[in-house]
C-alpha cells in the first residue's frame, strides 16, 4: 500500500468512542470534543450497556457538537473494549469515514488534535499521536513490539529526531487513527479479545500492509488515573483479575492469527508467552501488594489451550470492497 497524497478533510474523520459506566469521563471527553478545531465530520459512541446515565449525557451533547453529527451506539450486552471498538469501527466505516479516530472515554482531546493529526493523512494511513498521562507529564507508550514473540518492547527510544515520526509495529485504541482503506484491508478489530491485546494486534496487521507511525505530536491528555508502580525510566499499571484472564487467554488468539499467516515460532512465542506471566506475577506483587489472582493467569492459559485447539476457529475476514458508502 503506497502512501496517502490527498489532502485531508476534517469533515471525512469520525471520533469513535467506547464507554461503559463512566458518564463523567465521557461528559468530560465530550466537551472537550466541544472544544476542538476543527471538528470531526462524525463522533459515534459505543455503549457498552452502561446502566448508569450514559444514554442521558450522549443525548445532552447533540447539539452542542454540532456541525458534527452525533451517532450512538448502545449494545445488549458489554462486549469489552474489543467488541465496542469493533463495532465503532464498524459505524464509522459503513457512515463513509475516510479517517476514523479510535479512543477509551478516559482522555480527553487537546483542542486542536485532529489537525495535529491531520498534518500526517497525506504521507501515512496508520498513525498514533502521543498523549499526556494524568498528572501531565509525557506518556511513553510501547509502540514497538518483538514480532516473533508477540509482546511490547518496553524499552524502545522515546525521543524523536527531526523527522518528528517513528515507525511502529503495534497500535493502541486510545487514539489510533486509521484510513478506510487500511481497515478494508485487514478487517475489523477482533471482538473475540473482549479485552487486551486486540489493538496490539490489530496494529500489527496495520503495519504489514501499509507504513504504520507515531508521531510527535500530542493530541490527548488522560482523565483517569492509575495507581502505578514507578520504575524510573517506565511505570507498571494495575490491572485487575478480568485483565489478568484475559492477558494469557488472549495469547491463544494471536496465536490462531500468526499461524494463519505464517509468522509463528513455537519457541519465540512460548517465550512471549512466559514473559508475559511472569511480568503479571511482578505487577501483582509490587504494584498490588498480593499474589491472589495468580489462578486467574492459570485459569485464562487453560482457556486458552481450546482456543488452540478450536479447527473451525478463523481470524477476522477483510472487507468487501463495495462494503460501506463511499468516502466523502
Amino acid at each position: 500500500m503506497t502512501p496517502s497524497t490527498e489532502m485531508f478533510d476534517p469533515a471525512t474523520a469520525t471520533i469513535a468512542i467506547v464507554t461503559f459506566n463512566r458518564s463523567n469521563l465521557l461528559s468530560r471527553l465530550l466537551e472537550s470534543i466541544e472544544r476542538m478545531d476543527p471538528k470531526p465530520g462524525h463522533i459515534v459512541v459505543v455503549d457498552n450497556a452502561s446502566v448508569d446515565d450514559t444514554t442521558e449525557v450522549v443525548e445532552s451533547f447533540r447539539e452542542r457538537l454540532a456541525p458534527s453529527q452525533l451517532v450512538y451506539r448502545r449494545l445488549e450486552t458489554n462486549t469489552g473494549g474489543s467488541g465496542g471498538f469493533s463495532e465503532g469501527m464498524r459505524v464509522a466505516y459503513e457512515l463513509g469515514s475516510t479517517w476514523i479516530w479510535l479512543m477509551d472515554d478516559d482522555v480527553e482531546v487537546i483542542p486542536d488534535g485532529l489537525a495535529k493529526m491531520g498534518r500526517w493523512a497525506p504521507r501515512f494511513k496508520s498513525i498514533q499521536g502521543r498523549r499526556y498521562d494524568y498528572d501531565g507529564s509525557e506518556f511513553y507508550w510501547q509502540y514497538r513490539i518483538a514480532e516473533r514473540m508477540g509482546i511490547p518492547i518496553p524499552f524502545a527510544p522515546a525521543g524523536f529526531d527531526e523527522s518528528g515520526y517513528k515507525p511502529m509495529n503495534s497500535g493502541c485504541f486510545e487514539g489510533m487513527f486509521i484510513h478506510r482503506d487500511v481497515v478494508r484491508e485487514i478487517g475489523l478489530p477482533d471482538p473475540r479479545f473482549f479485552i487486551y491485546w486486540d489493538d496490539q494486534l490489530y496494529g500489527w496487521l496495520a503495519s504489514r500492509k501499509t507504513q504504520s507511525v507515531i508521531v510527535d505530536e500530542f493530541v490527548l491528555r488522560r482523565t483517569r488515573e492509575i495507581k502505578q508502580w514507578d520504575m524510573g525510566i517506565r511505570h507498571l499499571n494495575a490491572s485487575s483479575n478480568a485483565y489478568r484472564y484475559y492477558i494469557m487467554r488472549n495469547r491463544a488468539i494471536i496465536k490462531r492469527y500468526y499461524r494463519a499467516l505464517g509468522v509463528y515460532n513455537p519457541v519465540l512465542f512460548g517465550l512471549g508467552t512466559f514473559m508475559t506471566f511472569c511480568k503479571e506475577l511482578i505487577r501483582l506483587i509490587f504494584v498490588e501488594r498480593t499474589i491472589r489472582g495468580t489462578s486467574n493467569l492459570l485459569r485464562g492459559i487453560r482457556d486458552g489451550r481450546k482456543i488452540a485447539n478450536d479447527r473451525s476457529w478463523q481470524p477476522m475476514p477483510p472487507l468487501a470492497t463495495t462494503s460501506g458508502s463511499a468516502p466523502r
